[in-house]
């Protein structure tokens, strides 16, 4: 099943004193293009994470975030105790007042509060990495919805390809019958007497060249080779535009050989079909 690399992904992790936000956005790119943003305190964790994410979304162009909301009135800023009694064990020593007094003077003394840096909880992590990973399978699963409506689309088309070749198969016969009539039609003009074995050797010669049954079973195999692909279970864009590139050489090769408007008009047809695939296939993992 092929999946498209346009998705979204979205979790909410409710933390005792937060609310973490994790989405995860991605749109279509040859390669992976990864751009991670989370809070200082969890950058520890940014290699494993992007590591995670490598493994599920595997291409494209990535951006994941997570958000912290604090819910509960937590400071992390304290009061150095031990700091402010000493300096209103020294204020006593050379000035009078109130105890209220001297700590107001005390707390404007250097040092009196202090910010405690946020470290990462192992707990709290934790219950991070299962809203991670629940927003990389909503991710997953909408890239797999969004892939539905592309696969429908490359079938119809590739059966397009594939009633345009049976046309093209109507039309040859036609167009043999053709090129030998306006041949002999020629020779005929010119008013000079040929030998018949030798002009049915050049005919043969010429009509060799313009040949399509190499073209037209190695083009039926590619497109059997392609609905095969839409059903395997790992998704494969690359390879599927692999198989469209040969698809498209056969069908230009044909094109060349032809030599017959009906037959090149249905070349036509064949050749447009594939451009909107070309188009979509861009977008498959």
């Amino acid at each position: 099943m092929i999946q498209s690399m346009t998705g979204y992904g979205k979790a909410i992790v409710q933390l005792p004193t937060k609310k973490v936000t994790i989405e995860v956005k991605s749109l279509n790119s040859k390669n992976l293009d990864l751009s991670v943003r989370m809070p200082q305190y969890y950058k520890e964790k940014e290699i494993n994470v992007r590591k995670t994410i490598a493994n599920s979304v595997v291409r494209g162009k990535v951006d994941f975030s997570i958000y912290v909301e604090m819910t509960a009135e937590v400071s992390q800023t304290k009061v150095n105790v031990n700091v402010v009694a000493d300096y209103m064990n020294q204020l006593k020593q050379i000035a009078t007042g109130s105890d209220v007094e001297l700590l107001e003077m005390a707390m404007r003394l250097p040092d009196t509060l202090k910010t405690e840096r946020e470290e990462l909880d192992p707990a709290e992590w934790g219950v991070i990495e299962t809203g991670i990973n629940e927003a990389l399978e909503a991710l997953v699963q909408f890239r797999k919805d969004e892939a539905a409506s592309l696969e429908l689309d490359f079938r119809e088309r590739i059966q397009n390809i594939q009633n345009s070749s049976v046309e093209i198969n109507q039309h040859d016969e036609d167009r043999m019958a053709a090129v030998k009539a306006k041949l002999r039609k020629a020779i005929d003009d010119l008013q000079v007497t040929v030998d018949e074995n030798r002009f049915e050797q050049e005919l043969i010669y010429y009509l060799e060249k313009l040949d399509i049954n190499e073209e037209k079973v190695r083009l039926t195999n590619h497109l059997e080779y392609f609905l095969k692909e839409l059903d395997n279970e790992v998704s494969d864009g690359k390879k599927l535009g692999f198989i469209v590139q040969e698809i498209g050489r056969e069908i230009n090769t044909t094109g060349s050989k032809s030599n017959y408007a009906p037959m090149q008009q249905v070349v036509v047809q064949m050749k447009n079909e594939l451009e909107k695939i070309k188009e979509q296939i861009l977008n498959v993992l």
